[in-house]
């Protein structure tokens, strides 16, 4: 199933009474060292960085939008489900949590054992059961089959969500970047990877609004996504090994697909460039955020390879 421009404003207005619109802030100091960073002599550029604040969505992330896109395209089926269930230990399984308890459909979360207690906890809070297993894959997708048939036993359907290979995921976080558009005029969008959900959505919702460069920011440590679009194919992520924990997931078919036509360049960069990128964005606008959401700002300060390739694009327009 592809997922199209029209996809991504229709799953707008479908969501758009359910999660919040998150607000675009800017850094005078952040532009400055961009633009000081992307400038040559030969070419000077001002740099405007406009930051959708996806950490003031609900759960505290983007994946609520995508979450809830998906619910409430399953509850409004001809055969709706009863129940929803995944496998995930971060924000993915808060996102479908709340937002199944919020469309009256109980959600069923696969956890390792080993993950962190408060996540356990929010995912309980927000009305979902959680079922522990082993933290490896193979693990978590054994138990989530048997959640499903003790389910069916019970006479209950559940309906598997995945965290970012869906189209109804990709259409649902795409939507962040159609509010980002309705506010700013933007030449270069740029998102981080990991499985590719947010991006294959901004790449979609760029491309549908114009001629917006759209660039891929991923740790040099869990670069599968990087040697998957430079290499024409599909490369899992093997030991990944990244302090961006929420970029450790390799992409899907679904989302492949989608960032070897949509996306325009992807760019790496190292752990030390990661933590000053996320410290520099606590110190100086006051605002926490995960070393995932920085690393798209850590290739715009610190990338030499962005900055080539920036320049080259800036002179051709």
């Amino acid at each position: 199933m592809e997922v199209t421009f029209e996809d991504v404003k229709e799953a707008a207005e479908r969501i758009r009474p359910f999660v919040n619109r998150t607000p675009v802030l800017t850094s005078t100091t952040i532009d400055s060292l961009a633009s000081t960073h992307l400038s040559s002599s030969a070419n000077p550029l001002r740099i405007k960085i406009f930051f959708k604040c996806e950490n003031f969505q609900k759960i505290g992330a983007f994946k609520y939008r995508g979450a809830t896109n998906a619910i409430l395209q399953l509850i409004s089926s001809p055969d709706p489900t009863q129940s929803v269930i995944t496998h995930s230990s971060g924000n993915h399984a808060q996102a479908l949590a709340l937002a199944g308890s919020r469309h009256g459909l109980q959600a069923h979360i696969i956890m390792p054992s080993t993950a962190p207690a408060v996540k356990k906890a929010a995912v309980i809070g927000y009305g979902a059961a959680v079922h522990e297993c082993e933290a490896t894959l193979e693990s978590r997708e054994r138990k989530m089959q048997e959640v499903m048939q003790e389910l069916e036993k019970r006479g209950k359907n559940a309906t598997f969500v995945p965290p970012f290979n869906h189209p109804h995921i990709v259409a649902g976080q795409g939507t962040a970047t159609l509010e980002l558009f309705e506010e700013r005029n933007v030449h270069v969008m740029m998102a981080p990877v990991g499985g590719g959900g947010l991006l294959s959505g901004t790449a979609i919702a760029a491309k549908g609004k114009g001629e917006v460069l759209v660039v891929a920011a991923e740790p040099a440590g869990a670069d599968d996504a990087f040697r998957s679009f430079y290499g024409q194919e599909l490369v899992p992520s093997t030991n990944p090994r990244t302090v961006a924990d929420g970029l450790l997931t390799s992409l899907g078919d679904v989302t492949y697909k989608i960032v070897k036509e949509k996306v325009d360049a992807i760019f790496t960069v190292e752990e030390q460039e990661i933590i000053r990128a996320t410290k520099l964005v606590w110190e100086r606008m006051k605002m926490i955020i995960e070393p995932s959401s920085a690393v798209p700002l850590a290739v715009a300060l610190y990338s030499e390879k962005f900055k080539e390739y920036l320049q080259d694009w800036a002179q051709k327009k």
